[in-house]
């Protein structure tokens, strides 16, 4: 019996056969690497990556899928778990000192927050290779200064380094969806990370920022910083959130989180 894609699952399904081997192209999978595919579906990618890597698990929440994944193959390096991506703690697949790779056609519903989700967890993955509403992926890469850049911007390039690889057309999907898609590949910089002392007040910080985007920063984070603490990190206390630098809010959230001396 066919599946049908499902609305509560964000579900469509890639069909498209030069679509999908230019993502297997993208990926490079290789046959040490232990790979991570969300959403896999009904394993377009995935039967393409099992005899290419040394250990492959896929993570899908519709359980209508599962026996089809599982027709897929039944080699021993080959795993499923029924489970939520919002939810999973990737980081427990790791064996010894790898680090995992991870891609996915993600659900649109919850791409933001599975990326948040995703580097948490960072210290345990190489990169990731995501297919993402192509608004979502130009707002992950856009520079200082343009329309599209913003909170999910800097929040990720402050973690990452991110390139939008290529764009796909509606038409590479079953059931087709309204807006185009782009494969993004983000790979975690953990001296990046590890240079964030106060994430959550970063993100705080950046919340408050490009909530009130026509404002000026200091206006606009009035309730957290003061033009003196703007000016020890070089920035202007007149600009705009758009025109801010990424280390700018790193060492601005830095700043205040020493300041109040707890952090949070």
């Amino acid at each position: 019996m066919r599946h049908q894609p499902r609305k509560r699952f964000g579900q469509n399904f890639l069909h498209d056969p030069a679509v999908i081997q230019r993502i297997v192209n993208a990926i490079q999978p290789q046959a040490e690497q232990h790979l991570v595919e969300i959403g896999p579906g009904q394993g377009a990618i995935t039967t393409h990556l099992i005899d290419r890597c040394r250990k492959l698990d896929v993570i899908e929440l519709d359980r209508d899928l599962i026996s089809g994944l599982h027709r897929i193959s039944q080699a021993d390096h080959f795993h499923i778990h029924n489970a939520d991506a919002l939810r999973f703690d990737f980081c427990s697949l790791v064996e010894k000192d790898e680090k995992l790779r991870l891609l996915g056609n993600l659900p649109y519903n919850i791409s933001t927050p599975l990326l948040f989700h995703l580097l948490k967890q960072a210290e345990c993955i190489r990169d990731l290779h995501f297919m993402l509403q192509r608004e979502v992926v130009e707002r992950i890469v856009a520079a200082p200064g343009s329309k599209t850049y913003g909170r999910l911007s800097v929040a990720i390039q402050a973690r990452c380094s991110s390139e939008m690889l290529f764009l796909i057309g509606p038409g590479a999907f079953n059931p087709a969806p309204k807006v185009e898609s782009a494969i993004v590949r983000l790979t975690p910089d953990m001296d990046a990370i590890q240079a964030i002392r106060y994430p959550r007040l970063l993100d705080q910080i950046l919340q408050q920022a490009f909530s009130q985007r026509r404002k000026i920063v200091l206006n606009s984070l009035k309730k957290s910083v003061d033009g003196p603490m703007l000016e020890a990190v070089a920035i202007d206390p007149t600009a705009r959130a758009e025109v801010i630098p990424v280390s700018s809010y790193v060492e601005l959230a830095n700043l205040v989180g020493d300041q109040k001396s707890t952090p949070l």
